[in-house]
């Protein structure tokens, strides 16, 4: 069993797998950050200076100025804010892989189309060959 789970863990898929989750893990904290630290900002400026992040709705008859201070106390909230935000995320994660899976469709295509167009050519080796081939079937 041992030497069945080491040939799957060799094989180049699950590399490629594992190397594309933790890429993609990289990749999504970048997103996280250009969400919550340069496109929010602006956003919430232009909408009166509202912060994403601080908005949520308070579930109990406790007061709470933040969410940090509602978790922190314990107090049940719904953070609409931070929805918002994951939203965002989501749609910039989602377009950045529709760029890349795009570019790489036609990238493919391309390659596609230049071994379709493009022929090889016989080797001298080849023709000489043939025209043996040729010249005896004639002798027939």
């Amino acid at each position: 069993m041992f030497e069945e789970f080491r040939k799957f863990i060799m094989r180049g898929n699950v590399i490629d797998l594992a190397v594309g989750v933790v890429i993609g893990a990289a990749f999504g904290k970048i997103v996280a950050s250009l969400v919550e630290d340069i496109i929010m900002p602006p956003i919430g400026l232009l909408l009166g200076g509202v912060d994403f992040s601080s908005l949520f709705l308070n579930l109990s008859d406790r007061a709470a100025a933040s969410v940090v201070e509602a978790k922190a106390a314990g107090i049940p909230t719904i953070n609409y804010g931070l929805f918002i935000n994951n939203i965002i995320n989501f749609l910039i994660v989602a377009f950045a892989i529709f760029i890349v899976v795009r570019y790489v469709n036609r990238l493919m295509a391309s390659m596609v189309a230049r071994k379709e167009t493009a022929p090889p050519q016989p080797t001298e080796e080849v023709k000489l060959l043939t025209d043996i081939r040729d010249a005896l079937r004639a002798r027939r």
